[in-house]
């Protein structure tokens, strides 16, 4: 069954879509009490922001990510800056919504506190506020002026302008070279990860019995086209192709071999967040990439817990 695209909002409106889904009935959580809206016929007047929230609901749109949300966008008319999604963490986790922007760098993310939405929206349509504002002055958990830490490394903001054909989908991680000036350096990360097969995969045919847990290695597919050069963590979530219902194909990661990778020690890769704060990027060493991989597959940590805090030394270097 295909995901159905967006209607096309009315002028000033912004759609509010619905992402969890349980039974065919459409979970909201607290959202809409949270952010005191007064209804209009179908829409959401929220607070004295005069913002407009149209809140929609297909049930085909389950467990839908803010990077396929640019793809939905309907044609033939203006795009909107912004949709918002009540997604998982916003049910299950009391976590605020997620904005994603479609004007500057589509399909990357920040969440904001349920209460500030409508303020935050009016000055994002207003032009007093621009979503780059928002990602900079997101913390490590992907809020917008949250409590967790300001990001050791924040999500870059400037982008190239120029497109990227999509990534492949994949039941594991994609491990994508975004830097060409070290042959050498993209050789060694490579035998450093276990070296890739014929079919262009590391970590696929290891021995369990030899696999050290504490450095759990990572099985990704290694996209080596010089087509991504350049590419950066908000531009990779728009890349993943939608899903589709019943599939297997679940890309879960997206790991960056930039320009960082060949230049410091451990050589850091670039992990790019696609679920909970589409575009957010955690650095860490690549012998750690794997285990991160491991533990999100089986919900042991989230994300964030990789995302290194400013002038805090990470966890995964020890005391």
């Amino acid at each position: 069954m295909s995901v159905p695209e967006f209607p096309q909002p009315q002028p000033g409106e912004v759609l509010l879509v619905c992402t969890c889904y349980e039974n065919d009935t459409a979970l909201w959580g607290g959202l809409l009490k949270e952010i005191e809206g007064r209804r209009e016929g179908d829409v959401l007047v929220v607070g004295g922001s005069g913002v407009r929230l149209r809140p929609i609901e297909d049930r085909r749109w389950d467990f839908l990510h803010g990077g396929n949300v640019p793809a939905l966008v309907a044609d033939g008319g203006p795009v909107p800056p912004v949709v918002v999604l009540a997604d998982i963490p916003v049910v299950y986790g009391g976590d605020g919504p997620l904005l994603v922007d479609l004007a500057a760098i589509p399909g990357r993310g920040v969440r904001v506190p349920s209460a500030r939405l409508g303020d935050i929206l009016a000055a994002l349509l207003g032009g007093t506020l621009e979503f780059d504002d928002l990602v900079r002055d997101m913390d490590v958990c992907g809020m917008y002026q949250g409590g967790g830490g300001r990001p050791a490394f924040p999500a870059p903001t400037a982008s190239p302008h120029r497109s990227f054909p999509a990534l492949p989908s994949t039941s594991a991680a994609l491990l994508v070279r975004t830097s060409f000036d070290d042959e050498e350096g993209w050789r060694a990360l490579l035998d450093e990860l276990g070296g890739a097969d014929e079919d262009g995969w590391v970590g696929a045919d290891l021995d369990p019995d030899e696999i050290d847990a504490e450095h759990y290695p990572l099985t990704a597919s290694v996209i080596d086209d010089r087509t991504f050069e350049g590419l950066l963590p908000g531009q990779v979530p728009a890349l993943i192709p939608p899903p589709k219902e019943h599939t297997e194909e679940n890309t879960m990661l997206v790991v960056l071999a930039d320009a960082r990778t060949f230049a410091e020690p451990g050589r850091p890769l670039t992990v790019v967040d696609l679920y909970d704060t589409p575009g957010q990027p955690a650095v860490l060493p690549c012998r750690m990439v794997g285990s991160m991989t491991a533990n999100l597959e089986i919900a042991n940590m989230d994300f964030h817990e990789y995302v290194a805090v400013e002038n805090t030394k990470p966890w995964w270097e020890g005391s």
